[in-house]
């Protein structure tokens, strides 16, 4: 028990380090071990970083060549690239000749998301994703007493199951001699209404890259127009989902 009192830590007095003597104020702070640590750490990673780079040295094949021996010179003791780029010198009909390519191929992309957008509406109908509809449908009866016994299913003469159904909801005479497809099976509607939201999203993606490629498309044609004709004025600026629009001074072709 004696020796379990002495373990405890509660009991125990906190050891700290002294601080700097009075009469050694003028040496500065003293050094404590954390401070120590650091300084260690540090000077031991210089060192290990020089010998890694001696030993890099060492090691390195004096025939050895590489591209960035040509594209670059030591200036001052540091490595620098030099400033001389080269660049692709074009003339102004070999870049318009870009541009229309440029362009050809976003129309292209536009096209087939034009109709990939029009196949995806044919098949929707453009119905509501969730199977439900936004509009409310009033019925009207005589009495208060039949608006207490209303039922909806046995009024259109359909399916319980079939009732919250936009489209596809037919009557009881049509379902004795057809099946309808997820009327019966369980869960069914509720994958049909997801897959159709997936559908709807994936339409809403295909008609802003549509948009898109269309607003991608008039700026090309744009740049193509100032470069043919100099004499211009801007009417507005460009913006992210609208091109430029210039005004050109009327000229007589003869």
């Amino acid at each position: 028990m004696s020796s379990f009192r002495k373990a405890l830590k509660s009991k125990q007095k906190n050891h700290h380090e002294r601080s700097q003597p009075g009469f050694r104020n003028h040496l500065g702070f003293l050094e404590k071990k954390q401070d120590y640590k650091l300084r260690a750490d540090d000077y031991h990673k210089k060192q290990n970083t020089l010998s890694a780079l001696r030993k890099k040295a060492l090691d390195k094949n004096p025939d050895e060549f590489y591209y960035n021996m040509i594209s670059s010179q030591l200036q001052d003791g540091v490595h620098t690239k030099n400033k001389e780029t080269h660049e692709e010198v074009l003339t102004e009909e070999q870049k318009k000749l870009m541009r229309t390519r440029d362009i050809k191929y976003v129309e292209l992309k536009r096209v087939s998301e034009a109709k990939k957008i029009e196949r995806l509406k044919a098949e929707l109908h453009l119905l509501e994703a969730d199977g439900k509809q936004k509009n409310k449908h009033t019925f009207f009866v005589d009495s208060k007493k039949e608006v207490e016994s209303f039922d909806l299913a046995r009024h259109l003469n359909t399916d319980p199951g079939l009732v919250d159904r936009v489209f596809n909801r037919p009557m009881l005479h049509t379902l004795e001699t057809k099946t309808v497809k997820g009327a019966t099976e369980p869960g069914s509607l509720k994958k049909l209404a997801k897959l159709r939201r997936h559908q709807y999203k994936l339409l809403s993606q295909r008609i802003d890259r549509e948009k898109k490629l269309f607003v991608i498309s008039q700026k090309l044609q744009t740049r193509i127009d100032i470069q043919d004709k100099r004499r211009r004025v801007k009417v507005s600026k460009e913006t992210p989902n609208a091109a430029a629009i210039y005004k050109f001074q009327a000229k007589r072709q003869r």
